[in-house]
């Protein structure tokens, strides 16, 4: 949603909101959209994207060609490099 074309709520549609937010779980009628528990066919992060921020990075240059080679086309291999130091971090995380 675009906040600059979307309408402020008006003050019943506030109320509403603020009434459905109190109502507990089991009086919410879903029988219109059943729970799905089983998601075979779903996509992890296909409509997330990550904000991006353009920096320069140097890097050694046998690095680079590593990500380069296993690129195919040479195409893709920021996105390798973003992948592995992402990996990298999240085990960082944990410990």
């Amino acid at each position: 949603m675009n906040k600059a074309t979307s309408k402020a709520l008006t003050d019943e549609q506030e109320a509403e909101l603020a009434a459905l937010g109190t109502l507990p779980d089991d009086r919410i009628d879903t029988s219109d959209i059943p729970e799905a528990v089983n998601w075979p066919d779903a996509q992890r992060g296909l409509f997330y994207r990550p904000v991006k921020k353009q920096i320069t990075l140097r890097l050694d240059s046998d690095v680079l060609a590593w990500f380069k080679r296993r690129a195919p086309g040479g195409r893709g291999y920021q996105t390798e490099i973003n992948r592995a130091l992402r990996q990298h971090v999240q085990r960082r995380k944990t410990r």
